[in-house]
């Protein structure tokens, strides 16, 4: 990935919005929801016009399956991908389908060698398929499967060397998983190969009865723009980019979200 900066998630509910940002340079739209040989709606194709970079963002692919992933579902993101002249795709490390039925939601895997083994081959066989590299992004995970057998950091450095993917990472997952677990955000920052980072996720969340749930509906906050400049001190990403999908507010509140990132992260504003 070249150096963009700060992005936004293309959203059909905020395409104006994200139309009228004079300084962006990238943003994401998910891959199952553009049509790969008909017109791309308005707003998407007004972004390819001005020379914006879209990445097409995976959801349904389920690279974490023990099966084979879905030779039609890959066949559609590879289009997708060229359709969008996109430098890279991603997808998460997770499954959402198992036996024909389909959960979904993006569920996470038991930190197992039997499990990198399985999302190992399914991205090899998404790859094969692909006009352009492949970037991983770890879930947030409202539970943890017994008897792991790698850390967090070991389970995802091992899928990443073994595929030769690149990273995705959500720090607002990352504040999630430790905040559920009790843990130190930053440790994992301390355990990952940051020079993989093809770019970065950041979004809003609240708490629930206990738990903190990665919601995309609310404002992002301190302690998640925090970590964005923690992992910035350590490694600055080639770009990050707000992730908001519903309960969508005025574009003030937008701009702002944008705004914090940008200034957590040392990147100039792109509103």
């Amino acid at each position: 990935m070249a150096e963009y900066g700060v992005g936004i998630g293309w959203r059909p509910e905020i395409a104006g919005f994200v139309e009228s940002l004079p300084g962006l340079r990238f943003a994401e739209v998910v891959a199952e929801s553009v049509h790969a040989h008909d017109e791309l709606p308005t707003g998407l194709q007004a972004l390819l016009d001005r020379g914006a970079t879209v990445i097409p963002h995976g959801v349904r692919l389920s690279l974490g399956s023990t099966e084979p992933v879905d030779p039609a579902r890959v066949d559609h993101f590879a289009a997708v991908a060229a359709r969008l002249n996109a430098p890279l795709v991603s997808e998460h490390i997770a499954f959402v389908r198992a036996g024909g039925v389909e959960a979904g939601h993006l569920l996470p895997l038991p930190r197992t060698r039997e499990a990198v083994d399985a999302v190992v081959a399914n991205v090899r066989r998404v790859q094969a398929a692909l006009p352009v590299p492949i970037a991983l992004e770890p879930i947030a995970a409202l539970f943890d499967w017994p008897d792991d057998e790698l850390t967090e950091a070991q389970f995802l450095t091992e899928i990443l060397d073994r595929s030769g993917a690149r990273l995705l990472l959500d720090v607002a997952n990352v504040y999630a998983n430790a905040r559920n677990r009790g843990a130190d955000p930053e440790a994992l920052l301390d355990d990952l190969p940051l020079d993989r980072i093809a770019y970065v996720h950041v979004a809003g969340g609240a708490e629930h009865q206990g738990l903190y749930h990665d919601t995309h509906t609310d404002a992002v906050p301190q302690p998640v723009l925090d970590l964005v400049a923690a992992l910035c001190a350590r490694h600055v990403p080639p770009a990050l980019m707000l992730e908001r999908d519903g309960d969508y507010p005025p574009a003030p509140a937008l701009a702002a979200d944008l705004d914090a990132i940008a200034k957590a992260s040392g990147y100039p504003p792109i509103t």
